[in-house]
């Protein structure tokens, strides 16, 4: 079984990783991190990345749970990838941090939440941020 974490170095990215963990560890699953950019971040925000995803890697070692940590700048949306991830890798599950936005935000922005929990051929797990 996978299961597929939307990652990215927030409390919302970092609330979905630690439920993954959970769920990884309770349905004795492989979880796949996967942080996607559209290929504008800059140097820096790319090495920033790299270190921060081999945090994670370290913090998925020592939980013990079988994963992958995926870096994606490939020109698609976040959502486009987390939802392509999960069927490449048949994922029974999806997590995802969410947070709150104002109506003219979600509509300026659009909302890789919906994109995700539309698109995806799994459950999706939203889960917020300890306030």
């Amino acid at each position: 079984m996978n299961i597929v974490v939307g990652f990215v170095s927030t409390p919302e990215g970092r609330a979905a990783l630690a439920r993954g963990i959970e769920e990884a560890r309770l349905r004795e699953a492989k979880l796949i991190v996967v942080h996607s950019t559209r290929e504008n971040e800059s140097a820096q925000d790319t090495v920033d990345y790299q270190e921060e995803l081999s945090r994670v890697e370290r913090q998925l070692g020592d939980a013990g749970v079988p994963h992958s940590v995926h870096y994606l700048a490939r020109g698609s949306s976040p959502s486009e990838d987390l939802v392509q991830i999960a069927s490449e890798e048949g994922a029974e599950m999806i997590v995802i941090g969410l947070r709150r936005r104002s109506p003219v935000g979600k509509a300026l922005l659009g909302s890789n939440a919906q994109s995700i929990l539309l698109g995806a051929d799994c459950p999706v797990l939203a889960v917020k941020a300890s306030e």
